[in-house]
């Protein structure tokens, strides 16, 4: 193996870290697991509403499964992907909405060919209107 394909599979280990199949993670399990830092994820929980670890009866922050799926979700949108807290905090939220569109379009396809002519009409409207003012 090249001394690139070793940089490049320790690179990719790195960024996808195996998540132990357990219920709960606590907190310091969950910064080494993820590689951050314990108050890093305090804060992200302030920032991101997905971020939602329950806390034992002694106060002790419980991650569960989901919970640290998101956090690698968000560490790669602000450190991999370049995001901003809010652009990644939106993002995320966009990701949750249902997909209504299929065909990519930024606007609603037209109810009927009848609702599209008078589209049509009212825009070759609005043309002779900006031709007659030159």
């Amino acid at each position: 193996m090249t001394a690139e394909k070793k940089k490049r599979s320790k690179a990719s280990a790195a960024s996808d870290p195996i998540i132990p199949d357990k219920l709960y993670f606590r907190i310091g399990e969950v910064a080494s697991l993820c590689r951050l830092p314990a108050y890093v994820l305090r804060f992200w929980e302030t920032e991101f509403p997905q971020l939602k670890p329950v806390k034992s009866s002694t106060g002790q922050r419980m991650y569960r499964q989901r919970d640290v799926e998101n956090v690698l979700r968000i560490k790669k949108l602000l450190y991999n992907e370049g995001f901003t807290i809010a652009g990644a905090r939106q993002h995320l939220k966009d990701e949750l909405k249902p997909s209504h569109r299929q065909d990519g379009l930024p606007f609603p396809k037209p109810r009927s060919a009848d609702h599209l002519k008078k589209v049509r009409q009212g825009l070759h409207e609005i043309l002779g209107i900006l031709k007659t003012r030159r």
